[in-house]
């Protein structure tokens, strides 16, 4: 099977993993997806990331976070915005704030990858990957 998507791909297993309260996901590494991973773990969403190499391939490997107990998620929700069929860009002015603030958008810039903050500071806007809260 081709993977049409696979940031969505990558969204779509933290959030099986996250909902089904495992521990650590494995997701195949890109340099686009190291980035995610690692924007994940600055804005505080995830515990930590690792590169791992399995027969050849690389892999991220996530250690999920929860609060006290695992019944309170830290990631209450992932969404895919920009897809393969449908880009979605935005330039600096009209980034997209994510429930007001409190959650961050992932967008890929000609600065890299960052979080809506991080653009705004850049002035720079692009492609709307994702949006975490």
């Amino acid at each position: 099977m081709t993977m049409s998507d696979p940031i969505a791909d990558m969204l779509t297993r933290i959030r099986n993993a996250n909902t089904a309260k495992h521990d650590t996901v494995d997701v195949p590494a890109s340099k686009m997806k190291i980035a995610i991973a690692d924007i994940l773990y600055k804005e505080g969403y995830i515990k930590k990331y690792d590169l791992e190499e399995i027969g050849g391939f690389k892999t991220i490997h996530i250690t999920l976070k929860y609060g006290q107990d695992k019944n309170v998620k830290v990631i209450s929700g992932l969404k895919r915005i920009s897809k393969p069929g449908l880009r979605v860009y935005a330039n600096s002015e009209e980034l997209p704030k994510v429930l007001g603030g409190l959650g961050v958008a992932i967008i890929s810039t000609n600065k890299g990858v960052v979080t809506d903050k991080e653009a705004r500071k850049l002035n720079v806007g692009g492609e709307v990957l994702a949006f975490i809260w």
